[in-house]
């Protein structure tokens, strides 16, 4: 993690907010800046300032630019609910939930292809060779 944001008590449903953030999640930055830049939905706003006061953070203190930057964690937690009642039919008294959101956006740097394929590649043939040695040791006896 090389630097992290988080936006308290915003006033939409996590619900609504966790559809976004499946869009942009494990994105580069600037791919992500872009979608949430072009998204019509009002919780695209929250989460776009919350991605870019990350990548601030990012920059002032370990001068990394936003294009070696990718989205590691973004999450949308339950914040406080706020409860109101209204008037129902019979005397009765309604409740109705406001509820609010806590959005944590956790940036780290881009892992190029060649690192990210090669420990699998070499961690699946050590498998793969030890399995046929396997075979070939119950074949034998």
């Amino acid at each position: 993690m090389v630097s992290r944001a988080i936006t308290r008590y915003i006033r939409i449903a996590p619900r609504k907010v966790r559809q976004v953030i499946d869009l942009v999640r494990g994105k580069p930055v600037l791919k992500a800046g872009a979608l949430l830049d072009n998204l019509p939905k009002r919780p695209a706003m929250y989460i776009k300032r919350t991605l870019f006061s990350a990548i601030d953070s990012a920059d002032k203190r370990l001068h990394i630019p936003a294009s070696e930057l990718c989205i590691s964690l973004i999450k949308a937690d339950t914040g406080p609910v706020l409860k109101r009642f209204r008037a129902m039919s019979m005397g009765r008294a309604g409740e109705i939930l406001h509820r609010t959101t806590n959005i944590t956006v956790e940036l780290d740097r881009i892992k190029t292809k060649e690192k990210m394929i090669a420990p699998v590649a070499t961690e699946k043939t050590k498998k793969i060779e030890a399995i046929k040695t396997k075979k070939t040791e119950t074949i034998r006896s």
